[in-house]
């Protein structure tokens, strides 16, 4: 049986950088942040579906009535596939299947790094 991780609510997946001062992506970090580790690097691998936003639907049905309405998210700017700089504090180490990642709150990403591609 195999296994997903789904990420809740304002939360990112984060594979987290092997350490290095310069990211792949042409990013370095400054000596004194790095070995104070306050903030680190890593792709993003999933992302959570937003902010919970009220539907103001709810608030006028009734409290024995089942509500019908669907959960709606404001989406978070962070995407798949994006590099982010965050900060390592807030964030909580997990493994999952032998693999280290990172789950950080939308809110202490720093920077988005997204390759701009388009297709005409």
């Amino acid at each position: 049986m195999k296994k997903e991780l789904i990420i809740v609510g304002d939360r990112v997946l984060v594979s987290p950088d092997n350490g290095e001062d310069r990211t792949d992506t042409g990013l370095y970090l400054p000596q004194g942040v790095r070995e104070k580790e306050k903030v680190q690097g890593g792709t993003i691998v999933k992302s959570g579906p937003g902010y919970p936003v009220p539907d103001p639907a709810a608030l006028e049905i009734e409290p024995w009535q089942a509500p019908k309405v669907e959960n709606r998210y404001f989406p978070l700017q962070a995407k798949e596939g994006d590099y982010c700089i965050f900060l390592r504090n807030a964030g909580v180490e997990i493994e999952f299947e032998k693999k280290k990642y990172i789950i950080v709150p939308h809110s202490a990403i720093l920077v988005l790094l997204r390759d701009n591609i388009q297709v005409l």
